[in-house]
């Protein structure tokens, strides 16, 4: 499916109504923006961590919990560790 898409002066794009529908994203969801030969590709972020799945070895302590939980505890360790609060 191509549609046309206009990027305005602040570098903005806005994606069509039945594409976005299509492939199920939501407003404010984080995506991956890749480059490749020329041709930009948009995926919703969640896609590229599943497909992650199985070939990544989970530390013990994150296993039983959910990807926002491993999320939320890596964020507030790492702001911990670098500005010696959470955030």
């Amino acid at each position: 499916m191509s549609q046309i898409a206009t990027i305005t002066s602040k570098r903005q794009l806005t994606i069509p109504v039945s594409i976005f529908k299509k492939i199920k994203l939501k407003e404010r969801q984080k995506v991956i923006v890749e480059e490749e030969g020329g041709v930009i590709k948009i995926q919703p972020s969640i896609n590229k961590v599943l497909g992650l799945s199985g070939s990544v070895k989970i530390p013990k302590r994150f296993k039983g919990k959910t990807l926002k939980q491993i999320i939320s505890t890596s964020k507030k360790e790492y702001f911990l560790e670098k500005f010696g609060q959470s955030k």
